[in-house]
């Protein structure tokens, strides 16, 4: 929309001219922004729809404010008309002709009354300031459309695609039994849908209360629409879709997790029943030993497996799912805690099957060496064989005879030769 010129001295007939043509020009303006306004598909659905909060208040306003603009704007017309009715009244006007037209091109000759008020109050414009007023009405009124327009363009067609993505999730969710009252995530869900009902209700009566202006903006729909709700929500249904998805998948693998379960168990209870039969032995084969207790088997393990199994049986795969992520892992650790125990109790029989060996490659390397007859060495054999292949053998005892041992067959090897050559 137009501003009118300046205001000046009395007009000569070309600055009259170009005066009209401005203001015709800017009449055109006007009207076409007018009529465009009129039109706009933003204006007609505020228009039909039924309003709540600031953006009923607002509407109203601007209601008013476009009554105003038409009067204004039949206000410029007929002035414009009475301005080039004075000028067509001869080719070449006379002074009083110029002094009449400047009055009424640049004084204050438009009256505009407000037919709103409760009194009948008349404001007077110059046709400048009149077009400078319907510029601040024009863009007010303008404003508000644009903006409940841009709103409603963008957030009740993303709330109903994330309506849709709700709807198929919890339809997914209810298959793998992720409920209400049962999950967390039927939980959100529930909460969900209850906030993008809520939130499209709002959007469509109070669509100003979704806008957000740009930081020193100052043009007509300066800003964009506020989705931090709705981004909220999207992101809230994200995180229930993928915990759904991996309820889903355990639904599907569920029964090879329980088979491998039952496997590492079994080994667990295989491993704690060959460290008992261990003990046993290590008690009854050697002598003053300290031999760790052995636990029993996992029940509770095993009880929680049941219940897996159950759960499977049943469906009920929200509580499924945990309840096998937590028993993987106990499970792999009482196999390793099995393990550990199987290792403790045959510690002693390691030792003397170390000592065993340790003895019979001493022996060997002697006969190499031409020394199997040696009285010293054949005594201490003897010795430390009768302690480690006696039952309970006592390893202190043993370790001492192999250590006797290894000491007389060192100090026999590294003797001075004889003189027939011997080592």
């Amino acid at each position: 929309m137009g501003v009118a010129g300046p205001p000046g001295p009395v007009m000569d007939r070309d600055e009259a001219d170009r005066a009209l043509a401005r203001l015709g020009a800017e009449h055109k303006a006007v009207e076409d922004s007018l009529l465009a306004l009129q039109d706009h598909a933003g204006r007609r659905l505020l228009e039909g729809a039924e309003l709540t909060g600031a953006t009923k208040d607002r509407w109203a306003a601007t209601e008013r404010s476009i009554t105003l603009l038409w009067g204004y704007f039949d206000a410029y017309t007929e002035a414009l008309s009475g301005a080039r009715e004075v000028r067509s009244r001869r080719r070449w006007p006379s002074r009083e002709d110029l002094v009449e037209l400047t009055e009424r091109l640049r004084g204050e000759s438009v009256t505009v009354s407000d037919n709103g008020a409760a009194a009948v109050l008349a404001e007077h414009f110059t046709l400048e300031r009149l077009v400078a007023r319907m510029n601040e009405l024009y863009a007010s009124s303008l404003h508000t459309v644009v903006t409940a327009d841009a709103v409603w363009s963008a957030l009740p067609a993303r709330i109903d695609l994330l309506s849709a993505e709700l709807r198929r999730t919890r339809s997914l969710a209810h298959s793998v039994g992720v409920r209400p009252g049962e999950h967390p995530a039927g939980d959100d869900l529930e909460a969900i849908t209850h906030e993008l009902a809520l939130l499209r209700s709002q959007v469509v009566s109070d669509p100003l209360a979704f806008w957000r202006t740009a930081p020193g903006s100052s043009a007509p729909g300066g800003g964009r629409p506020d989705t931090d709700r709705y981004d909220r929500a999207a992101l809230v249904l994200e995180d229930v879709r993928r915990e759904v998805e991996a309820v889903l998948a355990v639904r599907q693998d569920s029964e090879d997790r329980l088979l491998r379960l039952r496997d590492v168990l079994s080994r667990a209870d295989r491993t704690l029943a060959e460290a008992r039969s261990a003990r046993g032995e290590v008690l009854a084969k050697i002598a003053a030993s300290e031999v760790p207790v052995v636990s029993g088997p996992p029940t509770v393990l095993h009880e929680r497996l049941s219940a897996a199994a159950e759960y499977r049986r049943h469906a009920q795969w929200h509580r499924l799912s945990p309840l096998l992520d937590a028993l993987e892992q106990q499970a792999e650790d009482e196999l390793l805690r099995a393990r550990e125990q199987l290792t403790a109790v045959t510690a002693p029989l390691a030792v003397r099957a170390e000592l065993r060996g340790r003895l019979d490659a001493y022996k060997a390397k002697v006969a190499r060496h031409g020394l199997a007859e040696d009285p010293l060495l054949i005594e201490r054999y003897d010795a430390a064989r009768r302690m480690l292949w006696s039952a309970p053998c006592d390893l202190r005892a043993a370790e001492d005879a192999v250590l006797r041992y290894q000491r007389a067959a060192a100090e026999a090897l590294s003797g001075p030769s004889d003189s027939g050559g011997n080592p």
